[in-house]
């Protein structure tokens, strides 16, 4: 470790504003940031002052119904926070080292058609570290929430933490060979349109028709119901209640096994995947190392 000079320490403004200015840069309000630490608006324009006269330099432009940072602040801001998640990491690291609770926030999918089914192997090669599972469509915040790791969906440009691609988010038209048969067959990309189609709103269902060179305008007036997770609509298709558009590698079971069919090959790709993705300050704490390399060679092994 590095020898620090007392000096230096002396030299920094109070942790209370530093605290302060990270939380108000990063929601670019006064009001959202002093309801986060519990204190008034007041106590947090405060906490700015002060630390802007230890600066030197004003931290924040503030303008009508919006603030926005200053040059000064927008250099300080990068280093707070990761100063933050280092501390955070530091102190997770220290308390639980490679055992305690690894917790993992997902989507509803790939904790039941992917996690469920392959986690039992990391349990094995883990006794000590029991896994907590959460589900949730939402962007985990690590500096604010007690998480460790994340499956997210997306481009995979998220600031201030690794990225690992384990897959790509693909999608294709799937339904029960019941509902199929119903019609004759699907021969074509059009015979799909005779049949129900579950959340015909989907953008993935107007991407995959305008690669198959298939009008299919209304399918926005088609009443349908958003069941909020690719789960959910594989159920209800392969219940025979509609075609499903989704991604193959989240059910390679019930395709393999019959319950659903793929009738063609056409697959689209709007460039989004699903990542693994924990906080870059806390690569190398133990248990979020132990779960990485093993999500990636299992994936890896498909």
């Amino acid at each position: 470790m590095p020898e620090l000079n007392p000096r230096q320490f002396s030299q920094l403004p109070p942790l209370a504003a530093i605290r302060v200015f990270e939380a108000v840069a990063r929601h670019l309000s006064f009001t959202k940031a002093a309801k986060e630490l519990g204190m008034t608006q007041a106590a947090a324009s405060y906490q700015i002052k002060l630390l802007e006269e230890r600066v030197g330099a004003p931290l924040f432009l503030r303008r009508p119904k919006q603030i926005v940072l200053t040059e000064a602040g927008q250099r300080m801001a990068p280093a707070v926070s990761e100063a933050f998640a280092l501390l955070s990491g530091a102190y997770s690291a220290a308390r639980t080292g490679a055992d305690g609770v690894l917790c993992v926030s997902t989507l509803l999918t790939f904790a039941s058609n992917w996690l469920a089914q392959h986690l039992g192997s990391f349990q094995v090669a883990h006794p000590s570290l029991a896994v907590r599972v959460d589900t949730s469509n939402r962007v985990v915040d690590f500096a604010r929430e007690d998480m460790d790791i994340a499956i997210r969906s997306g481009g995979g440009n998220w600031p201030g933490v690794e990225t690992h691609m384990l897959f790509r988010a693909d999608f294709t038209p799937v339904l029960s060979p019941r509902l199929a048969a119903s019609i004759g067959g699907v021969n074509e990309p059009a015979d799909l349109l005779k049949l129900p189609i579950l959340d015909p709103c989907d953008i993935w269902w107007k991407e995959w028709f305008a690669l198959a060179g298939v009008p299919a305008e209304e399918l926005a007036s088609r009443p349908g119901t958003s069941m909020g997770a690719q789960a959910y609509e594989a159920n209800a298709a392969i219940a025979g209640h509609g075609v499903a558009i989704l991604t193959r590698a989240l059910f390679k079971a019930e395709l393999a096994d019959g319950r659903l069919i793929q009738p063609f090959d056409l697959v689209g790709d709007d460039g989004h995947a699903y990542w693994l993705v924990y906080p870059t300050a806390r690569r190398n704490v133990p248990k979020i190392r132990a779960f990485r390399d093993w999500i990636l060679a299992e994936i890896a092994c498909q």
